[in-house]
Formats: structure tokens, sequence, C-alpha cells
């Protein structure tokens, strides 16, 4: 029992680090006979452009080349873009029939972008050291001497890196990648030309006809009764149009007719005609078409969200969310005897925007 108890307590004494590999002076491990010796790294070797200057040079001038060739192609994609028809169709071999205008976009991109890789490679590979330097893992927080010692290998990286004396690799490089850019920008092009102050104006005009909209003929005060409403839009709009639903949006207007006496407004009786008015119908709420008429009370109701417009007050708002009165177009007619506009609406139909505040 004596005998046991010895060996246990020997075999405790015995340090953890005592079933450890040996290592050597510089770190390594040692293993048994060493069957595989720490090989390193390689000897270093350098290349031919850091001992013959013109090599040095002719890669300087290989990336100078890339980094043009992007900058051009980046301008051949923004001509491609105002220049190519967006309908053109050409033939490639072997792709077929394709859009000219995304082959060129496509193409004068890819060209900009693998050229701006391809010379940072290069420039890379043929000029920056290549030198492997081994660093010991250190923790996250660095000392005073390690962060010291980053400073200085980053100086010294940027020293090599022959940043500041191949100026004309440098200079290029700042061309491509200030240039490639402009292809995102060019792009913002596809949201279509600037609006200008086109919400604020419809398709109505002075002199403009007012035409019935279910028989797309011009009025004549005679064929609007008292008590009538009558959906109506300017002349020179084509229901098979492409923009029709876009103009008759902003410009389909209602002409109801009362006794003069009834209109409230000095303003509204002096645009109107004997009576007729003339308003958007379109709600300035949301947009929808305001046209439930009720006769006695000369009220225009809007169906979507109950917004009531008093005709005969300048169209004023009586309930609901709308913000602002219907806009009223101001009306005569002509020597002919039709019902005709003398100019545009005063404000924007339609909902409110920004500039209503």
């Amino acid at each position: 029992m004596s005998s046991q108890t010895d060996q246990s307590a020997s075999h405790n004494d015995t340090s953890d680090d005592d079933h450890l590999p040996a290592r050597r002076d510089d770190g390594t491990v040692a293993m048994a006979d060493d069957p595989f010796a720490d090989p390193g790294l390689p000897p270093h070797e350098p290349r031919r452009q850091d001992i013959d200057e013109r090599a040095a040079k002719r890669s300087e001038r290989t990336v100078a080349f890339l980094f043009t060739l992007s900058m051009l192609a980046t301008v051949g994609f923004i001509v491609s873009y105002v220049a190519i028809p967006i309908d053109e169709i050409v033939y490639i071999w072997p792709i077929g029939h394709i859009s000219g205008l995304n082959f060129a976009l496509g193409l004068t991109l890819a060209v900009a972008l693998f050229c701006i890789g391809a010379g940072a490679i290069h420039w890379a590979r043929t000029l920056m050291s290549d030198v492997e330097v081994p660093e010991e893992r250190h923790a996250i927080e660095a000392t005073p001497d390690v962060k010291a010692h980053v400073l200085e290998e980053f100086a010294k990286g940027a020293e090599e890196s022959q940043f500041g004396r191949r100026k004309l690799v440098r200079n290029t490089m700042f061309g491509a990648l200030a240039l490639v850019p402009l292809t995102g920008l060019v792009l913002l092009r596809d949201t279509g030309p600037l609006p200008g102050n086109k919400l604020q104006h419809t398709a109505w005009k002075k002199g403009s006809l007012i035409i019935n909209e279910s028989t797309l003929q011009p009025l004549r005060p005679e064929d609007i009764t008292v008590g009538s409403l009558t959906q109506a839009m300017p002349e020179g709009l084509d229901p098979h149009a492409e923009d029709f639903h876009a103009e008759i949006a902003k410009a389909a207007v209602m002409l109801v007719r009362l006794e003069p006496e009834d209109i409230k407004d000095p303003r509204s009786a002096e645009w109107g005609h004997e009576g007729i008015l003339c308003y958007s119908k379109i709600c300035t709420h949301i947009g929808c078409p305001a046209t439930l008429y009720e006769q006695q009370t000369h009220h225009a109701l809007c169906p979507c969200h109950q917004s009531t417009f008093d005709l005969a007050d300048g169209a004023r708002v009586l309930f609901g969310p709308a913000g602002h009165p219907l806009p009223q177009l101001r009306i005569t007619v002509n020597d002919e005897g039709f019902l005709e506009a003398l100019g545009d609406f005063d404000e924007p139909p339609g909902p409110s925007y920004w500039e209503r505040g």
C-alpha cells in the first residue's frame, strides 16, 4: 500500500510541461527525431523590375495604359448612353440580334472596371514590394510599441509601393477612379427628363374648346341645363393616344349650370358664363372624381372619402379630408357659339403637393 502511495505522489509532482514536446531556442517545435523540420520562408528572389529600372518603367507604362483605357471606356459608356437609340437592334456574332445600347453599355462598363482591377493587380505584382514578413499574433489592444511599429511599417509600405515615386501610375489611377462613378450618375437619366413646371399645368389653354367627354363633341351653353352636371375635357385629347390617361387625369372637368342668383362667390360667377361654372372634377384629397352632384344644394361629393364641395361658393370644402377647393376654369363663348377656356387653371388641380405648404 505504501509503495502505491509513493508512486501516486511521484506522478502528481510531475509538471504538465513534461508531457509537451520540446522547443528549440528559436521557438519552433522539435518532435522526436525531428522528422518534419520547420522549412521557414523560402529565400526572397528579386523580380526583374526590382533590378532593372527599364523593366520597372515598362510595368509603369502598362499600368498607366490600363488606367487610361478604363477612363476611355467610361467616356465611351457615357457617349453610348446618350448617342445610341434605345430601340436600335444590332447583330453581334455569335450572340445574334441584341439591343445595341445594352451591348455598348455592358461592354464599356466591363472594360472600365476590368482595367482598373487589372491595373491595380499588375501594379502590386510588378512594382510594389513582394517581400513576405512573418509576424507573431498579438493581443487585440496594441501596446504603444506595437502602434509605433505599425505606423512605421505603414510608412515603409507606402514608400515601397512607390505611390509617390510613380506619378504616372498614381495620376492615371486617380483619373480612372474618378471617372468610373460617372457611369452610375449617367444612369440617373433613366428616371426621365426633369419635370420643370409641367406638373403645374394641364392641357387647357386659351381658346381650347370644351368637349363633352361622352360624345366627344364641343359644347354650347344650351347643351347644359340648370341643375345638370356634364363631364368634359379639352379639345385635342385623343382617347386612343398613349398619354391620354396621364393628360385627362389633370384636365378632366365638370360643368354645372346654376341660376345666377344662386352663385354665392362673385369670382366664380365672373369666371363662368350665364350661370355655367367649370371646375376640375379631380378631388383635392387623393384624386378621385368628385362628380356625385346634388342639384338642390349644389354640392359635389367625392365617393372615395366623402369630401364635399359647394359648387355655388367657389367649390369650397364643406366636409371631408380634402385640403382646398376644386380649381375653377375660366370660360367664355367664342364667335361660333361654343364654350371655350380662357386659359389654364389658376392652380394645379388634384391632390395637394409640397408647394401648397
